[in-house]
């Protein structure tokens, strides 16, 4: 049997651009998500979010960068990319190794002839991306591109998984990322779905999410089982559903969630699992479905947080970040709690962590709904 284990990673988000820098702030229970300047990203009304420092984020890259080459898009994944395989010991330009890219939007925002930010049409392209990052590493193999909304994260490292276990690379460069911009705020405000204050996953006075940008680099390798450390993170298994419910709207029995949940849970024994990582968006439709799906695969009794309250919803890059500071988590025997949560607002008796104590357990369970 192969073992696929996570090699390094990085995290760059409003908390900060290495993965040490968001633990330690997620640790000490700060909120990255704060009131926005709307005449900026031209929105008529206030609304927050959690916003990466770009000036910051340029210290992870050398000094040589062509910044007018790429859009923010794309040096926030250059940059986060850049980060993970310092010391990583691997050669990014080796054919053995595979980028596999996570969005929802990309460069959207070169959709807005207002941008400042001018290339040609195609650039749109996650595509187009995904070439121009695998060429800034000298990699040659064709990158791989998930955009599945929401859950874009979490099934590009499954691809990564599938991808090793066949043999055909060595290691895979899981990176993915999300911009707040004009499209995607008025995109939410459009569904009344941003909430006026930092969001409260599954707390009863929750409405609605917060926005949040990011990026994440997860480095992943295989190994066999004669040969692996037994010390590293590892990929155990995983698996998609589409309930074909509604275009925006989740199921109310949360039927794809618990569909999902039980194929995954085929390989594992639930006493292990520390705790559940939610999506937690803090909507009023996802809080509840997840619980429902959550109840019905029997796992009501797990603790479980979401880190939207955190860092906000940071879309594609969602899935990646939050696994991250999961396998982190899971390294330090240490609960991170539910930021925002204060009493229950879901109908299924969920155990929401409240603290940061230490606990025993040594796997994790990671949900994403879009």
């Amino acid at each position: 049997m192969r073992v696929v284990y996570k090699i390094s990673d990085n995290i760059i988000t409003s908390l900060g651009c290495t993965t040490a820098e968001n633990m330690q702030s997620v640790y000490q229970a700060r909120c990255g998500i704060m009131p926005q300047n709307h005449v900026e990203f031209g929105i008529p009304e206030p609304f927050n979010a959690s916003v990466v420092d770009f000036e910051k984020l340029k210290s992870l890259l050398d000094k040589s960068v062509d910044y007018s080459r790429y859009t923010r898009f794309e040096l926030m994944l250059i940059a986060s990319v850049s980060e993970a395989a310092s010391g990583a010991g691997l050669s990014l330009s080796s054919g053995d190794t595979l980028f596999i890219i996570s969005s929802t939007k990309g460069n959207i925002s070169l959709l807005d002839p207002n941008s400042p930010e001018k290339f040609d049409d195609e650039r749109i392209n996650l595509w187009s991306s995904g070439y121009e990052i695998c060429t800034f590493f000298n990699n040659p193999n064709t990158p791989v591109v998930i955009s599945q909304a929401c859950i874009s994260g979490v099934t590009a490292i499954l691809t990564a998984k599938m991808y090793l276990e066949s043999g055909r690379y060595r290691n895979v460069v899981v990176t993915g990322g999300d911009l707040v911009s004009k499209f995607i705020v008025s995109g939410f405000q459009s569904f009344k779905a941003l909430s006026q204050t930092p969001c409260k996953p599954f707390d009863s006075a929750r409405d609605g999410l917060s926005l949040g940008e990011g990026a994440a680099t997860l480095i992943l390798g295989i190994a066999d089982d004669d040969e692996f450390d037994g010390k590293s993170i590892v990929i155990k298994a995983g698996s998609t559903s589409n309930d074909a419910n509604h275009i925006s709207g989740p199921s109310r029995t949360g039927e794809g969630l618990y569909r999902a949940l039980k194929r995954a849970l085929n390989s594992t024994m639930t006493e292990d699992i520390a705790f559940i990582n939610a999506h937690g968006t803090a909507t009023p439709y996802n809080d509840e479905m997840e619980a429902i799906a959550i109840s019905r695969a029997g796992l009501q009794h797990i603790p479980v947080n979401s880190f939207k309250g955190y860092i906000g919803h940071t879309l594609g890059a969602a899935g990646l970040i939050e696994t991250i500071i999961c396998s982190h988590s899971l390294e330090d025997s240490r609960y991170i709690k539910c930021l925002g949560f204060s009493s229950l607002g879901v109908s299924e008796k969920l155990n929401i962590i409240t603290g940061y104590d230490s606990f025993s357990g040594t796997e994790c369970l990671k949900l994403a709904s879009g």
